[in-house]
This record gives C-alpha cells, structure tokens and sequence, in this order.
C-alpha cells in the first residue's frame, strides 16, 4: 500500500469506491514535502517511547507509507481514515502532517467500505442509529401472548381461574427489565401516573401486559409510556395477538418458521456466502481495535497490530470462505419443538422467536431449506400423534406438560453426495430422541403412550415412500423449563415394534448402550450416541478438517492435544498424521464413543481423557511435555493407583459393549474419568506410560469448544506453556473466539500492573471488555499471534458461519 506525502487541505473528497473517479487527475506530489520527512537516522518512535507510546512505527514502513518514485500517484484510500491515537491522547504527533492517521474529526475521511472509525464521534452516531433501526424492527404485535397473560392471570388467583380479556384495551410493553415481576410493573405504572385494570409480567421476559378500564385510559396510558427509558432502553407498545385469527387478516407480516431458522434462505448461496465472509471479516477487525486496547502500558504493541492497518484493520488475512457441497437438507440432527401453533394446535416444529419477548408459537418445519427431508417425515408423524395424545404438550409459562421435544439424528452412508442426489438414499440409519417431562404423571399411562408413540413412528415409516430408516428410538427424562437437558438426564430406549404379517412382533434390543447411530467422515466410521456432539454438516466438516490438519503442520514427531473432541472426530481423522492424540471432552458417553471409534477404525495411538478441559490441561501438557528420564522411571503413585481402580468399572463396561455389539477385541485405550475434586493432586498415566514417555518435537493444540468458548484456565493452561507453539482454534461463536484470542495474543502486563484492581464484577460488560481485563492477569509468557484465518459455511440459509483461526509464537 503506498501513500502520497500531500497537505491535509489537498486531499480529495471521501468517495465510495477503493480509487479516485476517473474525472479526478492525480494530485502530484511536492518535493518540499519529501525533504521534511524525518530521515533514516531519526527515529521517530524515541519520542514516542518516552512517554509511554504504545505505538511503534519503524522508519522504512513509514517511508513506504509515506513517499513514492512515482510523483503523481494518488493517496491510498485508507489515508486519514482513522484517528491517530498518539495525537488523542498528547494532542500532538512527531509525523505532524504527513502521519497517515488523522488528527481530528475534522481531517476524518470516511473508509471504503462506507463505514466511519468507530472511534470517531461519526462512527459512535452511525453504531447508535443502527441500534435504533434495530429495536425499531420489532414487530408491532407480539405473538402468542394471550396464553401468558391467561397463565399468569391463573397463578395470581391461585392457578385455577382464568379472567376474560378485552384484547382490545389490552397493550404489550416490550423492553421491560428481565427481573421484574408484576409488582415491579404495577409500581412503575403508579410512579408514571397511569390508570389501569390489570397489569402482568413474569420474570425472565422482557414482555408485560397491561389492561385499561376504558379507551380513555388506553389512550393516555399509550401516550406516557411510549417511548419511556427504563434501565436505559426505550420501551415500546406493541397489540396483544389473538391466539386465533384468521389468516386472510391484515396481520399478514406474521414470521415463518423458514423465516425464524433460516432468515437467508432468500439469497442466492453466493450473496450468503459474500455477507458471512464481511462478518468473519468484522470480527478479524474487531480483535485488532480490542487487543490494542488490551496491551499494557508503556510497551509497544505487537506487530500484528501495527501491520493491521495495512490489512485494512483485519488481524490477520481472511483466506477467504469454504462453501457447503450440499446446501439444501444438509443437517443431520435437527431439534423440533413441541407446543401450541397460532391456532391453539399442537404442533411439532420450530418456535417463531424468543421466549424471553413473550414468543412461544411453533409452526411446522414448511419449506425450510436446512431441514433434511427424512426430519421434516419424523415431525409430521410425531405431531400427527400427539394431536390425539391424551398427554399435554409442554407449556413454558406454566412449567407444565407432557411432550416437549423431538430430535431426529441420521446416519449417512460412505461416499461424496450432492444435492442433485436423492436425500433419503444417502441416509443409513435414524436415531429418534423424545424429550418428556415425567413429573406428576401416571407411569402406567405413560407406558401406554410410549406403546403407541413407538408403533406410530414404525408406521409411519413403513408408509412413507421411499421407506423411512428407523434404528433406534430413545425417550429423554427433563423437567427444566428449557429444552436443553443436561447430558446426564435419564434415558430410556423403547422397543420399535415389527409387523409381520399383520402381527405385532417387538423388537427386543432394548439396552441403552444399543443406543447409537453411525456416520461417516473421511472414510472413518464414527458412532453416536444420543447426547454425544457431532457436525451437523459432515460433509462439510471434512473440509473443515482437512483445513485444521493443515494449518497445524502436523508430522511423525508431532503430539496433538483435541481439546472439546466430542466423539474424537477431529483426532480421529488426522491420527495418521502424528505420532499420538489426546483427546479431553467432558461428556463421559462422547469420550466411550470416542474410544470405540478409534477401536473400530483400528487407530491405536489415540488416548481420551473424560474430564473438564480447565481441570486437566494444565497437568497434561506437563505431564507429557515436563517429565524427564529420572521421572519416567519412577513408579506411579498411590493415587494413580487409586484412579485405576475407579477406572476399572468404566473399562470393563466399555470392553464388553464392543464385543457385545461388533465382536469386535476389547480396547487397550484409557477413558480416564476423574471426579472434579481429584483433579489438582492426581496425575494422570496410562500403563503404556509406566515405564517411559513418548518424546515429541512438535506440539499443537486444536480447540473446538463449544458456542461459550474456552474456559480461562484452559486458556491460561496453553498460554504459560512454553513448548505449544501452534494453536488451531475452531469456532462455531466468532465473537467468544475473538475474546478468548485477547487474552491469547496479548502481551502479559508487568507485576505491578497485574490483576483486575479497576474491574467490579457487577459492571455489564461484553464478552471482549471482560477478556481485556481477564488479560491483566495473565501470567508473563509469550503471547500468540494470529497468522490467518477461514470463514467455514456449515449452516448454508442461516447467518452463522464457522471460523478457523491459526495462532502461533
């Protein structure tokens, strides 16, 4: 990037492209300009330094920056587009007027991109104008909120009667505080004056109700609170939406669920693909602006910093964006809600928004393109079951109910498929996972349901044409008000029942540890169980993976710690490139899928680790990285003694399970399940170990955690080791990835200076405000800087992307 050395008042006009129009001729360049510039023997970072400069510019860049052979060359288009920091805070700079950052509002031009510094007082206006379009968008009705207001009006009055609602004198205020209840709600309405009948609002939604006398009191109640802040948002009057209307009504701008699970399904796949890449690409932006804020004091700011500029702020270089062979019915478990649809019926499909704004319609699965045929078949059945269901479906705002949710996972064949190809054709096996609320329900009709729920999904299979696989059926115990269970939560595998010749004979494999599917990536069979995480788009993951193994230079010499590796896919699929994987996941039946995969694949130099990474890391990079020869020959101690004997049980179970179900040879891998209060004191060995240690070159380290990112200790754990050099970190939630690099990639403060003296836990703030401050106390060690980075579609029709970043020191 080369820059002209021109006066402030001669620069061109900020235009909307990368170069000057045509029309415009080159602004040639004054040599008076270029024999005040500082030479090579004056540094102008000595100045700099002196008081505390954080940024440090090399002469030769800035020459480059800043001079040309060609005298009528014109000025970079990022030239004066953002704020010179040095000059905010000194209100002076040693490159004067030929400094490519601008000195004020006033020399601020506006970026190519048509975005302004977000520093800037006009990037703070364009970010608060976008917020308000933002909140602007919300709907003027809100859905679906009659039955809250009935529930909660039944609660008040003892949870039995249910008072007559005029809807007409009725109004939602949206934006209330999460934590109010309708004594909260009742109080502010006494506090602003307003008359009323009724007020309602339940904790944890954002939504309350409020009924008038009369029209006189709606118009005036309408006219205070409209617009009002409270806790810094604006509430806003929305209509109560009857639960039934009719569908020819005005109220047409009703969301889909095609609209609500796949809000690009609209746009041809290559805008989508263009609009996720410029997403990936704001958060590469938004690491840089936050790790320069993040360095301490007094210290020059990495490199990768300082070359930012010249990327156009990005961190590193965006390679660019992988695309999904198969764009249409690519997942291969999708989770269908259970509850009540627009008109009061029992629907099986997805919710149109967000409980917490008061949204609990479900509307079926119709035309959504990310939905696999074979899931959309299994969600038509269960609903056309339930609907003559004896049996509730589960209501949130009461906490009440019976069936709750449907999650369909599939199993492919081997082999490469596209979309031209039959989408049933490529599915092998079908795993269905009901989830249940069993509290306060009679088990003997329970069972009868069970029974009947069992045959109609083999029915309904057998109807379906082509057949519809079905291999197992698994029923999920969970009383929470979320539909997301723990992993522990109970289950139990129904038998499918087998017509033949018009009598019903039940299967009878019904152990739980039956109770797995299988897939396929990079010709590697994997199996899974119901609660075990897998990519929903393997087709993709190969990719995803391929790019992984690459990035991470991997070798005979190398050591490859698989950290969140679920069901060992990752390790898996990239054993044959290194010496020896550990694999640490927390979920004890991904970890037995995990071993069982590596046995039915025949990989021996893989080892699991069933534990919480933040309690294990540490003492796994020293344990294979920090023991010397004398250590090695030392015998175990007494508590790895103890740990094997915990062990013991969970090894035989595993090794019977894999004779039982492929006659396959019983396991020599460890799944080292360690309790959470053992974790600091016990060391962790394999008996392959007792006697000497594999001694490895090259240590890398990939992470795919889950959307929360990292743990800190896991994050302090690769970051003070001295031996891991490379990082490979995959993220399904760039914004916790960019949070977590922070803290990874920025220089450690000096003693004095460590910890978090200025932060109150109880401040709000957001996830990579709270990683800088996390930074200050990060022990001195080397930080990491990031090299690349790639955009990864795995959810084609959806706004989310995959990203792939490549960390090294």
């Amino acid at each position: 990037m080369e820059t002209s050395s021109i006066e402030i008042n001669e620069l061109p006009l900020p235009t909307k492209t990368l170069t000057p129009p045509a029309s415009v001729e080159p602004i040639p360049m004054e040599t008076s300009s270029i024999d005040e510039l500082p030479s090579s023997d004056s540094n102008p970072t000595d100045n700099i330094e002196a008081v505390g400069e954080k940024r440090k510019r090399a002469d030769e860049d800035e020459k480059t920056n800043l001079q040309s052979s060609d005298p009528k060359i014109t000025p970079s288009p990022w030239w004066k587009t953002s704020l010179c920091s040095y000059f905010r805070r000194e209100a002076s700079c040693s490159h004067g007027s030929e400094c490519k950052y601008a000195h004020g509002e006033a020399e601020l031009r506006m970026k190519p991109d048509n975005t302004w510094d977000p520093t800037s007082e006009r990037g703070k206006k364009a970010k608060a104008m976008k917020m308000t379009e933002q909140e602007e968008k919300v709907d003027d009705e809100v859905l679906f909120t009659e039955q809250m207001m009935e529930s909660i009006d039944g609660d008040e009055v003892g949870g039995g009667s249910v008072s007559v609602v005029d809807l007409s004198l009725s109004k939602c205020l949206v934006h209330l505080p999460n934590k109010w209840q309708s004594d909260e709600l009742k109080k502010f309405l006494v506090e602003q004056g307003v008359q009323y009948k009724s007020a309602k609002k339940r904790r944890g939604m954002i939504v309350g109700f409020v009924t008038f006398e009369n029209a006189e009191q709606l118009q005036t109640g309408v006219e205070v609170l409209d617009g009002k802040t409270v806790n810094s948002s604006n509430l806003k009057i929305a209509d109560v939406l009857p639960r039934t209307f009719d569908k020819n009504d005005a109220r047409k701008s009703v969301k889909s669920a095609r609209d609500a699970v796949t809000p690009l399904a609209d746009l041809s796949y290559a805008d989508q693909l263009e609009q996720k890449k410029a997403s990936i690409g704001q958060m590469l932006k938004k690491l840089a602006r936050n790790a320069r804020k993040a360095c301490p004091n007094g210290s020059s700011l990495p490199q990768w910093v300082l070359t930012s500029r010249d990327r156009g702020g990005l961190s590193c270089n965006l390679e660019g964006i992988i695309e999904s062979p198969i764009t249409n019915g690519y997942r291969n478990k999708c989770e269908f809600s259970v509850g009540l649809s627009l008109q009061g019926k029992p629907t099986v499909g997805f919710s149109l928004g967000s409980f917490c704004a008061g949204v609990t319609a479900v509307e079926e699965p119709v035309d959504c393109p990310n939905v696999s045929k074979i899931a959309s078949q299994y969600a038509s059945i269960f609903q056309k079951f339930i609907e003559k269901s004896k049996l509730q479906v589960w209501n949130r705002f009461q906490h009440s109910g019976f069936w709750r949710q449907l999650t369909v996972r599939e199993g492919r064949k081997p082999g490469v498929f596209s979309n031209d190809e039959d989408a049933i054709s490529r599915i092998a096996e079908v795993m269905l996972i009901v989830q249940v609320c069993l509290t306060g329900s009679d088990e003997a009709e329970v069972a009868t349901e069970f029974e009947e729920m069992a045959k109609a999904f083999a029915e309904g299979a057998r109807a379906s044409s082509p057949t519809l696989p079905l291999t197992v059926l698994v029923v999920q115990n969970h009383s929470g008000i979320s539909n997301v269970a723990p992993p522990d939560s109970p289950l139990q595998v129904l038998p499918i029942p087998m017509l033949d010749n018009g009598t019903n004979q039940e299967q009878t494999t019904n152990v739980l540890t039956e109770a797995r599917i299988h897939d396929h990536i990079n010709n590697l069979r994997f199996s899974i169980s119901p609660t075990a995480f897998f990519q929903v788009n393997t087709v993709t993951a190969e990719k995803l993976y391929s790019i992984a193994g690459d990035w991470a230079d991997l070798g005979p010499d190398t050591l490859l710690f698989d950290v969140c590796c679920g069901t060992g896919t990752i390790g898996l699929t990239l054993a044959h490139r290194v010496g020896m994987v550990i694999g640490i996941e927390m979920n004890a039946s991904a970890v037995a899928d995990a071993e069982r995969n590596a046995t039915i694949n025949g990989i021996s130099n893989c080892k699991f680790i069933c534990s919480k990474a933040e309690n294990v890391m540490s003492s796994l990079l020293k344990q294979y990285l920090d023991v010397t020869e004398m250590e090695e020959a030392k015998p175990l101690s007494n508590a790895n003694d103890d740990l094997d004997k915990q062990i013991s049980s969970t090894e035989e179970m595993s090794n019977s399970e894999h004779v039982a179900d492929q006659n396959l040879p019983p396991t020599n891998f460890r799944v080292e399940e360690l309790q959470d209060n053992e974790q600091k004191d016990i060391s962790l060995s394999l008996e392959s170990e007792k006697s000497t240690k594999p001694q490895f070159k090259n240590v890398v380290a990939i992470v795919d955690p889950p959307r929360s990112g990292l743990h800190p200790a896991v994050i302090k754990a690769l970051r003070t080791h001295p031996r891991l050099k490379r990082l490979v970190y995959i993220s399904c939630n760039p914004e916790t990835l960019v949070a977590n690099a922070i803290e990874l990639c920025t220089p450690s403060f000096d003693e004095a200076d460590r910890g978090n003296k200025n932060y109150r836990g109880r401040k709000k703030i957001g996830i990579a405000a709270l990683a800088r401050h996390r930074a200050k106390s990060m022990p001195t060690s080397e930080a990491f800087r990031p090299v690349k980075a790639m955009a990864v579609d795995l959810f084609p029709h959806t706004d989310h992307c995959e990203m792939v970043m490549l960390l090294e020191r």
